[in-house]
């Protein structure tokens, strides 16, 4: 039988994490070859683009895909299981899951709610009417999206997992990464102390420390929000410094009062909010934290190569 498309594979897959034991691709990927009957020459077909088995590759995709919507967990680096939604998933007895079954989920619309439906129905299926209708670039755009979708679930996971120290010094990397501070050491630094007045590090806005911009990092989980009295007191901080800048960076959200609070400050001082998904999109575009896995190359004709005088 032919390979099964990722949505296809998707509650199959749930169904095989229902043991409640920790499993990683490696161990599900033959489980799942061998409950649609393939051949050995369909459980070796490669992509032609990646060269990774097209039942891996498929089977990864399942699970990033219920990893989204919040019906499977990450225990360690390589392994998942079943998360308590899943099981009430399972015990709901769906006969199918799919994309448009998992938009029911907050989780999974949180990273993608974009107001469109071309990043993830562009990669659903290949027999879907809006990949009759996209063109080629058009399909590798949305590929691109949904895959940096998946990257800043990751990123906020591990984030989230690290210390409170090592959150503030991400913070600090980052915005030296950014051009903040310039190449010298000591132009930025984390405070270190507890007790700081709201303020968890210190960077000079150029490379001659003519400004000085005071930082606030909160690393609070997913649901544990940043509100008007956590603004306030760090706007405290930033008055007490005399300070014209300040960046408050947190791994979740600010509620809306307390970016009221910023939004009625005066000229000074300016306070810019950083939250997690934002956090998380900068962290890819400056390089922290992730690295190149694949490179593709998309030419054209070059039409002066053509041209005869």
């Amino acid at each position: 039988m032919a390979i099964p498309d990722f949505q296809t594979l998707m509650l199959p897959l749930l169904k095989l994490l229902a043991d409640k034991q920790e499993h990683s691709m490696r161990d599900v990927t033959p489980t799942l070859s061998n409950q649609f009957h393939l051949t050995e020459d369909e459980k070796l077909e490669a992509s032609a683009v990646s060269g990774q088995p097209v039942m891996y590759n498929r089977s990864a995709w399942a699970k990033t895909y219920l990893k989204r919507a919040g019906l499977i967990e990450q225990t360690r680096r390589g392994f998942f299981k079943i998360s308590a939604e899943g099981e009430k998933v399972l015990k709901s007895n769906p006969s199918a899951i799919n994309i448009k079954f998992l938009k029911q989920f907050p989780e999974y619309n949180a990273i993608n709610d974009n107001g469109t439906q071309s990043s993830d129905e562009a990669t659903a299926h290949p027999e879907t009417p809006a990949i009759k209708l996209s063109t080629p670039d058009e399909l590798i755009e949305s590929g691109v999206k949904s895959i940096r979708a998946d990257l800043i679930l990751e990123l906020l996971q591990l984030i989230r997992e690290g210390s409170p120290e090592f959150f503030e010094r991400l913070v600090v990397n980052l915005l030296v990464k950014m051009g903040y501070g310039g190449p010298q050491k000591g132009n930025a630094w984390v405070t270190g102390r507890s007790g700081d007045g709201g303020i968890d590090g210190v960077i000079y806005e150029d490379k001659l420390g003519l400004d000085v911009i005071y930082i606030q990092a909160k690393r609070w989980k997913d649901g544990n929000v940043v509100g008007s009295q956590d603004m306030d007191q760090f706007v405290g901080a930033l008055s007490r410094k005399k300070a014209k800048k300040g960046i408050f960076v947190t791994a979740s959200e600010f509620t809306k009062p307390a970016k009221e609070v910023v939004s009625q400050l005066g000229h000074e001082p300016r306070v810019v909010l950083i939250d997690g998904v934002k956090l998380a999109n900068l962290m890819i575009d400056y390089d922290l934290g992730v690295s190149l896995k694949e490179k593709y190359e998309i030419k054209k004709i070059d039409s002066d190569y053509f041209l005869e005088e």
